[in-house]
């Protein structure tokens, strides 16, 4: 008899997406948890169609905190977490199955294909074995956390087996639709990004910002090989230099001046400035 499982999924306006992710997992999950971020379309609803028990959380911009609280909620043993834009296929599935019964692992980490810009990627870091995900565990083998793109980290003393694609399938990700969509997801994380930069005290000058801009492309396009994926390869290494000078403009910009509201506010008193002295020129 294997152990229960509950799978966990977060949402925000995901009634597009939400029922595929919903019906990969319905027929052997023993518990979906959704936990939304207040949506404002019919993502609940459709969540209750499928079983699901429903659980609200504040909305922060980002999924990470109300990951770690989705997890919390779930009552059986492994949990399994599921984005609403992706989906299980059976092969994956039975794997995840034969590693409960073998009982020879406590994390399991999962390749995952993510489909960018209409087609999927084979390598650029986005590669289905690349980018393998900490996504089915045993409750009490993670640690988890709110930080921004590393909310769970395996736990001391837990057995941890890597999945591999071509023997074992993988997570299917629908992914950034179009440069559109990727360059709104860059604004989003990066503002978040900096903001906890700003809390953890970070800093770094423009010669290191330069040094991790080259890293970060000779990375994904060469070392991580995105030649493989055409223009989709080479655009996504010059999309995340981007991310990091992004990141650091907003950095330097609440760290420096105090971010938007503090901007607007000077721009305002120079804005009257200019007009008193109008006044001060008619009076003379």
């Amino acid at each position: 008899m294997r152990s229960g499982i509950s799978v966990v999924v977060n949402t925000f306006n995901e009634e597009k997406n939400l029922p595929n992710a919903l019906a990969s997992v319905k027929s052997w999950a023993d518990e979906i948890v959704v936990v939304d971020m207040h949506s404002s379309d019919e993502t609940i609803a459709i969540a209750r169609r499928f079983g699901a028990e429903v659980f609200l959380h504040e909305n922060l911009g980002f999924a990470d905190p109300a990951r770690a609280f989705a997890v919390r909620q779930a009552k059986h043993e492994w949990i399994c977490i599921l984005d609403a834009d992706e989906m299980i296929p059976p092969q994956l599935y039975q794997a995840l199955m034969d590693a409960v019964v073998a009982d020879d692992a406590d994390v399991i980490v999962i390749p995952r294909l993510n489909l960018i810009c209409g087609k999927p990627m084979r390598a650029s870091g986005w590669g289905p074995d690349q980018d393998a995900q900490l996504r089915f565990f045993r409750k009490d083998a993670v640690i988890l956390s709110d930080q921004i793109h590393n909310f769970i980290r395996v736990g001391p003393n837990a057995r941890v087996r890597t999945l591999k694609y071509r023997q074992h399938g993988a997570i299917i990700h629908f992914n950034y639709l179009d440069g559109a969509h990727l360059i709104e997801k860059l604004n989003r994380y990066t503002t978040i990004e900096a903001q906890q930069a700003v809390g953890r005290h970070w800093s770094a000058g423009i010669m290191k910002l330069a040094l991790i801009c080259i890293k970060t492309f000779i990375s994904i396009y060469i070392k991580k090989r995105g030649f493989i994926d055409g223009w989709r390869g080479f655009y996504l290494a010059m999309l995340m230099v981007f991310y990091r000078l992004t990141t650091y403009q907003k950095f330097l910009e609440i760290r420096t001046l105090g971010g938007r509201a503090q901007i607007e506010e000077s721009y305002l008193v120079e804005a009257r400035r200019v007009i008193a002295s109008y006044n001060v020129a008619a009076s003379s």
